[in-house]
Parts: structure tokens; sequence; C-alpha cells
């Protein structure tokens, strides 16, 4: 009985004073800063991931004290991180280019 008490005078203490919150808006008013916003988010943490894997595949070459089969593993680890920082820039400069002909099309 004690806890059903204590619960609920403390929700009801939370209720009574709870205060709104003034957060930042949003500035997604339009489709395009939106898909934008998300675009470059997306473009900064794949880039910095592909650029975690090109960091790893050198420590792993450095650490492969001569031996064949890691010196392998670690080459490809750093082809395989700049074919994909490739590929990610390759994706933002052609949703750059659709998006400014979207724009030029659609009278933006």
């Amino acid at each position: 009985m004690k806890k059903v008490i204590f619960t609920s005078s403390l929700l009801l203490t939370a209720l009574i004073f709870a205060s709104p919150v003034f957060a930042q808006s949003a500035d997604i008013g339009k489709v395009e800063s939106f898909i934008k916003t998300i675009v470059s988010y997306l473009t900064f943490l794949a880039g910095s991931v592909a650029a975690g894997f090109l960091v790893y595949g050198g420590f792993k070459y450095m650490g492969a004290n001569d031996n064949p089969e890691h010196l392998d593993g670690a080459k490809r680890t750093i082809a395989n991180s700049l074919i994909g920082l490739v590929i990610v820039i390759a994706a933002y400069v052609i949703m750059q280019i659709v998006s400014s002909a979207a724009k030029t099309a659609f009278g933006g």
C-alpha cells in the first residue's frame, strides 16, 4: 500500500510541476531542405566509416610483420575502404547534380 501511495504521489507531483520544453525548431519546411540535410548527415557518416576503415587497414598493414596473408588482408581492407570512399563521394556529387537539375526543371 505504501508503494502505491508513493508512486501515485510521485506521479501527481511530476504532472503538476511539468513544464513545456522549448526545443529548437527544425527547419524542415521544405522537403528539399529535409532531404538535403539527411543526405548530408548520411554522407558524413559513410565517409567517416570509410576513413575509419582506411586507418584500420593501415594499422593492419603495419602490424602484418611480413606475413603474406596478413599483408593481403590489409591491402584488401585499404582498397575496399578507398572504393567505398569514392562511391560515397560519387553518390554525393550525383545527388547534387540531380538536385540542381530538378530545381531548374521544376522552377525552384
